[in-house]
């Protein structure tokens, strides 16, 4: 690969259902002076496909509960939650594949009809009507050696900021396993683990010239080596998706914590609780969901006498040691998903007897 070059199609028009996108992309191509060749790849916005199959709801926009109930229903699990002035924002597994915010229902450059676009439920099924919309469309024929990315956008987990990813593709290795192939390093060491996933760079790079302001969905990802490109056979973007054993992070951290205490996120029971909002909150109303959830679900014969929130931390009065171990544990654990973990236990058991129990320590007498 000696140089690799990226082309904005400018001069696609707002998507319409009526519309064929193969058409365009051709159009696009012809405005450009291009015309494909072996090699080449076509990234392809995800707005214009869900604009051009018709995937658009109306929630209303005053109603944060329709938006959510729309996010619930593009997804197959949901991952962490946090509380925002305008809602409930929930990361989850979507329907169509990838863990993102919100199922990717989004607002943005939804363009004069309005509502929200959703994702297509089988997006590597959506990159094979294109291509196969493009081998008929295309003039002369046979259609050369090319890929189609549907691309999207997404957060990473330990960094800041998004960046596009291959949604769904067609004629394209997603992933180049330079272990399995046993490729060997620039030092002559042999590669072990190393996998690139050639379909998330490509929709990564094509972005740098579509952008989310520049108008522009679609771009021409030209110069790949057609050992990468051009075999509509090839396994689609969902075997990139990490899920089952894989998946090492199926929950949030604090969302593990909470489910553990029987508030799994999406929940009846995590509303009940109070779900921790994304900005800082006061310490009081955190040690107060921290109490919430400590006693959720706990048996009447075990639940204490009552649980205070102080100004030094929590006030706990129980009637027997049993009751005591049970209950300090559980507002132990509820505090680790407030990020309380220091916070100091009092713990009655009668007016004489009084207990101060460092959260992560052990219990030492008055």
């Amino acid at each position: 690969m000696d140089e690799i070059r990226i082309v904005p199609l400018h001069g696609i028009p707002e998507v319409e259902p009526r519309h064929d996108l193969s058409r365009l992309l051709h159009t696009a191509l012809d405005d450009a002076g291009l015309s494909l060749q072996d090699g080449d790849v076509l990234v392809i916005s995800s707005k214009i496909v869900s604009k051009a199959n018709g995937l658009r709801e109306f929630p209303d926009s005053a109603d944060p509960a329709q938006r959510d109930a729309l996010v619930r229903a593009n997804a197959r699990a949901i991952v962490a939650e946090r509380s925002t002035p305008t809602g409930v924002t929930r990361i989850v597994a979507s329907t169509s594949g990838p863990v993102l915010a919100a199922a990717g229902v989004d607002d943005s450059n939804v363009g004069p009809a309005g509502g929200s676009l959703v994702l297509p439920a089988d997006p590597d099924l959506a990159a094979r009507s294109v291509y196969a919309a493009l081998l008929v469309t295309h003039a002369p024929s046979p259609l050369p050696r090319i890929g189609v990315v549907i691309s999207d956008t997404a957060g990473r987990p330990w960094r800041h900021g998004q960046v596009d990813f291959a949604l769904g593709t067609c004629g394209l290795a997603v992933l180049e396993d330079l272990g399995a192939s046993r490729a060997l390093d620039a030092d002559g060491r042999e590669l072990r683990v190393t996998a690139r996933a050639i379909a998330d760079e490509i929709a990564a790079a094509a972005d740098l010239v579509k952008g989310k302001t520049f108008g522009v969905p679609a771009a021409l990802v030209r110069g790949l080596p057609t050992t990468m490109v051009g075999h509509p056979g090839e396994q689609g973007a969902a075997s990139l998706v990490r899920t089952g054993a894989g998946d090492w992070f199926a929950l949030g951290s604090v969302e593990s914590v909470r489910a553990s205490l029987g508030a799994p996120p999406g929940s009846m029971a995590a509303e009940q609780v109070g779900i921790a909002f994304a900005v800082p909150e006061p310490r009081q109303a955190r040690l107060q969901r921290v109490v919430d959830l400590a006693l959720l679900r706990v048996p009447a014969l075990i639940a204490p006498e009552g649980v205070e929130v102080t100004e030094s931390g929590l006030s706990v009065s129980v009637r027997n040691a049993y009751q005591r171990g049970y209950v300090v544990a559980r507002l132990e654990t509820a505090l680790h998903s407030e990020g309380l973990a220091g916070c100091e236990i009092a713990v009655l058991s009668d007016p004489e007897d009084a207990v101060s129990v460092p959260s992560e320590g052990h219990a030492v007498a008055d």
